[in-house]
């Protein structure tokens, strides 16, 4: 890759959601500023190589989009009023900045307004802010392209019709907008921490940095929110492990495996921290719910010198804590992961056997019975699934490591 290939790809990491996010703000049209982004960026695809890297790229992506979006506003059917309208925003000078006030906060609020299904909440804003394509998100909800594409559209000309707000909601809103805000977080930290696409970079530290960063600026907004804090401290004790993630021959490295001195013990003390304030508040009588489970899973984890010494017996409770909490399929596929190092991988096996109806397209759900195949001494039916997962799995370091344990087989 070249030096002005590697900038625009930085460029699009870091200045996506804040040109989109502006872009909105002042045309109060998602549509417009998707499409004005976009072109803004194959503008710079187009003459960087030429012209070279601009000394600020932010601002030029956003001076070249808002002169592409008045471009189409002045274009579409002599809308005068429009552009009028549009123009008058764009002059209009910025609102003073609150205690806390984000552009990209606005945007994920507005994104993920109640008038929305919660499936079209995440996935709009993991395209809005997250930048990513209608691929990735697809394959983050297990879904066709065509159905999640049609499902963006949908919801961005629902917020045109409705005439949706930019804008953090008041106090008194925030509680019932949070939960979509925060599954929509934990799906762009999951897609940075372990990237679906086969173009990029099997662990994309932009998207784990950006929602760590937005979940640290909701918890100002709500310190005494359970779920929020649980959330937080469920990224800190992932991100915690990422550098130990990935070998230096591009593979995954499976958690029992990992160099647990690499871990950043600065994330882990944080995460801990969370953890024991939201088990306190447990102990008074407030149920946690499923950040706040996750996130005491990945303390027990955390809290092993060596894999040897998990408390696998916790790790087995808190997903049965986890799964009355939020029955689902992949919660009991590992539940069952767990619980193959206290009953064996025949018993997990069973568990696992019993979700191909509904996990049949989801590679871990492959990968699982691999190793646990493995374990029983089932070389060929082994082989079969490492083959099945490897064919469903897009992260590049997960194929590398999944091939490498199906060619360990012989």
């Amino acid at each position: 890759m070249s030096d002005v290939e590697e900038a625009i790809t930085q460029a699009h990491r870091e200045e996506w959601a804040r040109v989109v996010a502006a872009l909105t703000r002042r045309f109060g049209d998602l549509d417009i500023a998707e499409e004005a982004a976009a072109e803004a960026f194959a503008t710079a695809v187009a003459r960087w190589p030429a012209d070279g890297v601009p000394p600020n790229p932010g601002a030029w992506l956003t001076t070249t989009a808002n002169n592409k979006a008045i471009d189409r506003l002045r274009r579409e059917n002599k809308r005068d009023d429009k552009h009028k309208e549009a123009q008058m925003v764009y002059d209009d000078p910025p609102e003073p900045l609150g205690a806390i006030d984000d552009e990209r906060l606005r945007l994920i609020f507005t994104c993920c307004h109640p008038a929305l299904a919660i499936e079209t909440r995440v996935a709009l804003t993991l395209r809005m802010v997250g930048g990513l394509t209608v691929p990735e998100i697809a394959r983050a909800f297990l879904v066709q392209e065509a159905t999640m594409g049609q499902r963006i559209t949908r919801a961005k000309a629902k917020i045109k019709a409705a005439r949706i707000p930019y804008r953090v909601p008041s106090a008194e809103d925030l509680p019932a907008r949070i939960s979509g805000v925060l599954a929509v977080l934990f799906l762009v930290f999951n897609e940075g921490y372990l990237a679906t696409g086969p173009d990029t970079d099997p662990v994309r530290q932009d998207l784990t940095a950006e929602a760590i960063r937005l979940a640290r600026l909701i918890r100002a907004l709500m310190p005494n929110d359970g779920e929020v804090a649980g959330l937080l401290a469920l990224m800190l004790l992932t991100e915690a492990r990422r550098t130990a993630r990935v070998s230096a021959s591009g593979e995954l490295v499976a958690l029992d495996e990992q160099d647990r001195g690499a871990w950043d013990a600065a994330l882990i003390a944080e995460g801990h921290r969370l953890v024991r304030e939201r088990l306190a508040a447990a102990a008074a009588g407030m149920a946690p719910g499923r950040y706040q489970i996750l996130a005491a899973i990945n303390a027990v984890h955390t809290s092993a010198r060596d894999a040897r010494d998990t408390d696998w017996s916790q790790v087995v409770a808190l997903y049965d804590q986890l799964i009355r909490v939020e029955p689902t399929p992949i919660v009991a596929l590992n539940r069952a992961i767990a619980a193959a190092e206290l009953d064996g991988p025949e018993v997990a096996l069973a568990a696992v056997d019993r979700l191909d109806d509904k996990l049949a397209g989801y590679h871990a759900y492959h990968a699982t019975r691999a190793d646990l195949l493995r374990r029983l001494g089932r070389s060929q039916d082994s082989r079969a699934a490492y083959d099945k997962a490897i064919e469903l799995a897009g992260n590049t370091a997960e194929t590398a490591y999944l091939t490498r344990r199906r060619d360990q087989l012989g």
